[in-house]
């Protein structure tokens, strides 16, 4: 990445824990797809219930060279989503998705994929 990552807690205290496994986690994606520029994560408290546990919502800000992919993963109902470590890694499941998708768009034959593909040159076309 070019910009470090990004990690911001809201309505809850940091939690370092938690910061490692993001920071797992993004690194596990930039092994994937190393053009990654920048990724800012969000990590929300929604709700202060003593009954009920925290619901977490889990937001992600990933830049590629010409393409912004946002995350947003609202737990709603989820009851899984009480759970910070659950609520990251849905949204990082969301994300990877999202990533792959975007290369096999990028990768398709046919498709001019000089700007988007390292290097920048496309094979000559067999006739």
């Amino acid at each position: 990445m070019q910009v470090p990552l990004q990690i911001t807690f809201r309505h809850m205290d940091p939690s370092p824990a938690l910061e490692a496994r993001i920071h797992q986690r993004a690194q596990e994606l930039e092994e994937f797809y190393d053009r990654i520029t920048s990724c800012h994560v969000t990590v929300e408290c929604q709700h202060h219930h003593h009954r009920q546990g925290n619901m977490f919502e889990v937001s992600i800000d990933l830049a590629v060279p010409g393409r912004e992919i946002v995350i947003g993963r609202n737990g709603g109902n989820n009851h899984a989503h009480e759970d910070a470590h659950v609520a990251v890694r849905d949204a990082f499941d969301a994300l990877r998705r999202r990533v792959e998708d975007s290369v096999r768009v990028m990768r398709r034959p046919g498709k001019s994929s000089a700007a988007t593909e390292p290097g920048g040159q496309q094979e000559p076309s067999q006739s």
